[in-house]
């Protein structure tokens, strides 16, 4: 029964990380996507993001779309989860090229969950409220439509058929099963403890 509770706190312990790291990744896509900066949920993310990339701000600065310190603190934050968490289980000290690797599929597994969900939300938007004018709305529009105009290049819409979403959720899927699945293996860790 302890053992259970012990698990199960373990567990409780490393979804709440994996949200915040959803967020700090949040913040990366706003800004790669450029999203409004003066949207009420992207204040949001960024107040709930500040106090652990601001500091690395000084050391890794935005260039342009790019915020190198927001990616630093979703892998020092699952590097160090993974640690503790494997430390609290008992199993001891991991290997650290294992740590790095599975922190590297935890950050890009919460970046494809993020234009997952972003993808499903546009799409519902797109039958129930298409010319929704709600903060969050526009900011599910502006985080997907990097992803999504090189698509509509290449496959236009078809009359009120827009089919480039499905190539999305295709490519999605595949970068997941492909390179964060062999990251995943190649950490050598617990399953738990790499996604998402």
């Amino acid at each position: 029964m302890g053992s259970q509770i012990g698990s199960a706190g373990l567990m409780l312990v490393n979804t709440l990380i994996n949200v915040y790291l959803f967020v700090l990744m949040l913040r990366f896509l706003l800004q790669f996507s450029r999203a409004d900066y003066y949207n009420p949920v992207s204040q949001a993310v960024i107040k709930a993001t500040r106090p652990v990339v601001a500091p690395l701000q000084r050391i890794f600065r935005p260039r342009g779309r790019f915020d190198p310190a927001s990616l630093v603190a979703g892998l020092l934050i699952k590097a160090i989860t993974i640690f503790v968490l494997l430390k609290l289980a008992g199993i001891g000290m991991p290997p650290i090229q294992g740590v790095l690797v599975a922190s590297l599929a935890g950050v890009l597994s919460a970046i494809l969950d993020i234009y997952f969900f972003a993808l499903i939300i546009m799409i519902i938007l797109s039958w129930v409220a298409p010319q929704a004018s709600h903060p969050g709305a526009i900011l599910v529009h502006q985080v997907v439509e990097p992803i999504m105009a090189p698509v509509r290049k290449v496959i236009p819409p078809l009359g009120m058929i827009d089919l480039s979403p499905i190539v999305v959720f295709i490519a999605i899927n595949l970068v997941d099963s492909l390179v964060v699945g062999a990251l995943a293996r190649a950490a050598g860790l617990p399953g738990m403890l790499v996604g998402f």
